[in-house]
């Protein structure tokens, strides 16, 4: 259940700020989508997969302290992001 480098780089590609840049809050937030999305889908077909339930609790808790930090940081970019990630915001 893990992204594919491919995928992973794409990610990485499409929401960092600069070059080099892994690590800012728009590429996590992409990232920890992409996982929720592929969590959520095999959650479709194995619905008692209890641990990946609470893998898929945890990733969105960290996701939505992510976003919370950069709402707080920075809102313009908390815009662009959800919207570009199709996220529902306040």
């Amino acid at each position: 259940m893990q992204l594919t480098a491919e995928r992973r780089k794409e990610l990485v590609s499409t929401y960092r700020r600069n070059d080099g840049d892994t690590g800012s809050p728009e590429v996590q937030v992409a990232l920890l989508t992409g996982r929720i999305q592929q969590i959520t889908d095999h959650l479709k077909d194995f619905t008692k997969d209890h641990q990946a339930r609470r893998g898929l609790l945890m990733l969105v808790g960290q996701r939505t302290r992510l976003l919370r930090y950069l709402r707080r940081k920075n809102v313009q970019r908390y815009r662009d992001l959800v919207a570009s990630l199709g996220l529902r915001g306040k």
